[in-house]
C-alpha cells in the first residue's frame, strides 16, 4: 500500500509557502518525493525560505508573484510547466486575515481579504486546472479553516472568505471530477507558529482557552498537517473529492467542556 503515497516524479506548487503552515506542507510534499515549487511575494522571505528548505536537504524552486493578479499567475504557471515540469499538485495556502470588528471594518479591507483568501485560490485553480484537464489528472488542495464552519469576533471577512472557499472546493470538485481531478480542502485548527507565539505563553487567556477547547489538549504542530497534505496529494485519495478534512485536534467534534473540568 505504501507506494500509493509516493509522490516521486510529481511537481507540487504551494502558494504562500515561505513560512508557517505553508512551509510545513511544502516540506512534507518534498520529503514524500515531490519536486516542490513555492510561491511568495516578498523577496527577502523567499530568500530565507529557500535556505531553510536547503538545510533539510530539499531542493525547492521559488516563484515571486501575486496570486490575485491573473496575468502574473498565467505567466508563472506557464514558466513552471516549461522549466520544472507539469504541475500535478496545487496547494492554495496563500492567505491573510484582518482582525477588525465588523462595524469598524472598511469595505476596502473586507474586499482585500476576500480577494486574497477566495479569489486568489479561484485564479490559481482555474489556471492550473487548464493544464490538468488536458492531462486528465490533478490534485488541488485548498487550505480552508475552522472559520469555514464557525464564526468568531473580529474576523468577519476571513470567515466569509473561508466559508466561500469551502463551497468553491465542492463546486470545482463537481465540475472537474470527470477529468480525474480531485479538489479537496484542509481546515487547520490552532497551530503553534511564529505568528501565534505571543499568545501561546503560559497564563495567556487565549492560550488557556485553546488548550481547554481542544480535546487533544494542545496546539497543533505544523508537522501535523504533513500526513493529510501528502494523502490528499497522492493516489491514495483518488476517489475522495469535494471534502474538507479538519486537522484541529477535535475542536469541531465537541461542544467543549466546563471551565472547571480537568
Amino acid at each position: 500500500m505504501l507506494h500509493q503515497f509516493d509522490l516521486s516524479g510529481k511537481v507540487a506548487l504551494v502558494t504562500g509557502a515561505t513560512h508557517g503552515l505553508g512551509m510545513a506542507m511544502a516540506k512534507a510534499l518534498g520529503k514524500a518525493g515531490a519536486t516542490v515549487v513555492i510561491n511568495g511575494n516578498t523577496p527577502k522571505k523567499m530568500e530565507n525560505a529557500l535556505l531553510a528548505y536547503a538545510k533539510e536537504g530539499l531542493k525547492v524552486h521559488g516563484r515571486l508573484f501575486d496570486v490575485t493578479d491573473e496575468p502574473q499567475v498565467i505567466e508563472h504557471i506557464a514558466a513552471i510547466e516549461k522549466e520544472v515540469g507539469p504541475i500535478q499538485i496545487l496547494v492554495n495556502n496563500a492567505g491573510m486575515i484582518e482582525r477588525v470588528p465588523a462595524l469598524e471594518m472598511e469595505v476596502a479591507a473586507f474586499r482585500r481579504v476576500l480577494d486574497v483568501d477566495l479569489t486568489g485560490p479561484f485564479i490559481m485553480s482555474k489556471q492550473v486546472a487548464k493544464y490538468m484537464v488536458a492531462r486528465r489528472e490533478g490534485k488541488i488542495i485548498n487550505i480552508c479553516s475552522m472559520m469555514s464552519e464557525l464564526g468568531r469576533n473580529t474576523v468577519s471577512a476571513y470567515a466569509a472568505a473561508k466559508g466561500g472557499l469551502k463551497m468553491l472546493t465542492r463546486n470545482l470538485a463537481t465540475e472537474w471530477a470527470k477529468y480525474n481531478i480531485q479538489v479537496n480542502g484542509i481546515g487547520p485548527g490552532y497551530f503553534a507558529t511564529d505568528q501565534t507565539a505571543p499568545i501561546r505563553v503560559e497564563g495567556h487567556p487565549f492560550n488557556e482557552f485553546i488548550i481547554n477547547r481542544t480535546p487533544a489538549g494542545r496546539w497543533g504542530d505544523p508537522d501535523d498537517l504533513g500526513g493529510t497534505t501528502v494523502f490528499l496529494s497522492s493516489k491514495a485519495s483518488d476517489f475522495i473529492n469535494g471534502q474538507i478534512i479538519y486537522v484541529d485536534g477535535g475542536i469541531l467534534a465537541t461542544i467543549g467542556k466546563p471551565a472547571n473540568e480537568k
